[in-house]
């Protein structure tokens, strides 16, 4: 028998809320699911002047590919001069991003902007890519 150790990457949720779109990736964002992290997060950068909110407080782990990604995004955003928040309260995610010099490079929120904090009543859902 053959073992698959093969997984999918977790859904992440994407909604929009006037104007600014927040996306909650679930679960882990390591080698195996940054890059479909990073597929959804390069089309919802590609617009002029985006607004984005990364909302990591369901995240339980994030390795380098991981924080590849969220400075992939901030560069891409900066670039086409729009907005990118994080959210996390995790002291861990904190220490993490100082340790590797990144600790001034986000605007982190502990929680949802107000706008962005009540859920609209429909809710996108991305598929993971299938591995």
């Amino acid at each position: 028998m053959s073992e698959s150790h093969a997984r999918s990457a977790p859904p992440h949720t994407v909604r929009t809320v006037e104007g600014t779109t927040v996306v909650t990736p679930h679960g882990e964002i390591d080698l195996v699911t940054a890059i479909s992290l990073a597929a959804h997060l390069d089309v919802l950068s590609s617009v002029s002047h985006p607004d984005l909110v990364i909302d990591l407080r369901s995240v339980s782990f994030i390795d380098c590919a991981g924080l590849s990604v969220l400075c992939r995004t901030r560069n891409r955003i900066q670039a086409r001069h729009g907005r990118l928040r994080l959210v996390s309260g995790s002291s861990r995610l904190l220490r993490v991003l100082r340790a590797t010099g990144l600790g001034g490079v986000f605007e982190i929120h502990p929680h949802l902007p107000a706008a962005q904090a009540t859920p609209p009543p429909t809710v996108g859902f991305l598929p993971a890519a299938a591995g």
